[in-house]
């Protein structure tokens, strides 16, 4: 399988527990747990197609760091029954099971790390959208035009489709960056920003890394080789999400 070109990474405050959390609810399976240089957890968890890193603290390590939850898709074979064993699991109900206009029966919870699940299956031969992945990290600035903006000129993401309001509030869309997807809408009611975190494998960090700076992004560290094989630089984009632009270095 073809290497996944973004990799969402929330941070938490109790990384054990929410993968646990997740294996109870979505059926993830853990695929890497160690601990930092900073001290906390670095973990890895696979859900359908799609891996999520997670890091943070725990019971037993160190790190006392500030949290950042973030907001996500996730394709379910049926979403009344994840969305109970959401709740089961300690989840909070941001909105019931419903069938939608679009084609999707949808639930919306919180997790007890603070992350928001929006839980959909597809009415077709799938439960899926054909093409898309179970999980899309799921991005709602107050604004979505500039981070369009941005994410098109640093990182080459393509639009698929826009929902929007006559006076051009944006409702929803979703934009590809390699094999990867991200959606975007303009924050409205509960569903307020959450800036993440980001990993991007690129063919060439020091050249993307530029690019973002040039289309407006802040450096956190410049590119520089990295010990576990990758070298990576990263920036905080327009709206405060950083992303971390990582080849791998050759062998």
């Amino acid at each position: 399988m073809e290497p996944q070109t973004v990799t969402a990474y929330p941070v938490v405050h109790d990384v054990p527990a929410l993968i646990a959390f997740l294996g109870q609810v979505f059926g993830a399976t853990e695929k890497l747990r160690m601990t930092g240089s900073a001290g906390g957890y670095h973990a890895e968890v696979q859900i359908g197609d799609s891996v999520l890193m997670i890091g943070g603290g725990g019971p037993d390590v160190a790190w006392k760091g500030d949290a950042r939850p973030m907001a996500f898709h996730v394709y379910v074979p049926d979403t009344d029954a994840t969305y109970q064993r959401a709740l089961d699991g300690g989840g909070e109900s941001l909105q019931a099971p419903a069938d939608q206009d679009w084609g999707e029966r949808t639930a919306n919870v919180k997790d007890p790390s603070g992350n928001y699940w929006y839980i959909a299956t597809f009415k077709g031969e799938n439960y899926f959208s054909d093409g898309a992945p179970i999980i899309q990290p799921f991005l709602q600035p107050l604004r979505a035009e500039p981070v369009i903006a941005f994410l098109t000129s640093a990182f080459g993401a393509t639009e698929l489709g826009r929902a929007a309001t006559p006076d051009g509030v944006i409702l929803h869309t979703t934009l590809k960056i390699g094999n990867s997807a991200i959606e975007l809408c303009d924050a409205s009611g509960i569903y307020q920003p959450m800036p993440g975190m980001f990993y991007l494998k690129v063919a060439d960090a020091d050249a993307v890394y530029h690019r973002a700076l040039e289309s407006g992004a802040e450096s956190i560290s410049a590119p520089a080789d990295q010990p576990y094989g990758d070298r990576n630089g990263s920036v905080k984009d327009v709206s405060g999400n950083a992303w971390y632009i990582a080849t791998r270095l050759p062998k």
